[in-house]
């Protein structure tokens, strides 16, 4: 199991806030069977160690007229890397940046208000990124499974 590392309590705990992040102190107490303080300082423990990253709320950009998904395969030379990796981090329309395996050494998603943005992305950071040898995009149509974190 992912989780081993923690004692049954913590797992649990994550658990519940896997399933509801705005789940109350109070409530995931009530669950476990322990006190709201109690819980509170596993909690905040959980993300002292960094096993608890973040808090956030998810949008779904297929739900929004006009927004446009897509991921990129991009295969660059080894000295590139790092500075497009760092190019495409700082680009608010990236959300996410995987260093991978294969031929394609960075997998990269976007997510644009229209085609226009997502034209812009493409057209005047991509194509002008240093020491790219090969660069694929594929535009996401809709999402069947898309789990995020860890799961349990």
């Amino acid at each position: 199991m992912f989780l081993d590392g923690l004692d049954e309590l913590d797992r649990k705990i994550v658990g519940l806030l896997i399933q509801n992040a705005r789940m109350s102190y109070s409530d995931i107490g009530q669950q476990v069977g322990i006190s709201r303080v109690a819980v509170k300082m596993r909690v905040q423990a959980l993300e002292k160690k960094g096993i608890i990253e973040e808090y956030t709320t998810i949008i779904n950009p297929q739900k929004l007229g006009g927004a446009v998904s897509c991921y990129f395969e991009i295969e660059t030379a080894p000295e590139s890397l790092s500075e497009v990796a760092e190019i495409l981090r700082q680009n608010d329309t990236v959300t996410q940046i995987y260093r991978v395996t294969g031929r394609s050494k960075l997998h990269v998603h976007a997510v644009a208000a229209s085609g226009e943005e997502m034209e812009r992305l493409v057209c005047g950071t991509i194509d002008k990124l240093p020491g790219v040898i090969s660069c694929s995009c594929n535009i996401i149509f809709s999402r069947i499974k898309d789990i995020k974190g860890l799961r349990l």
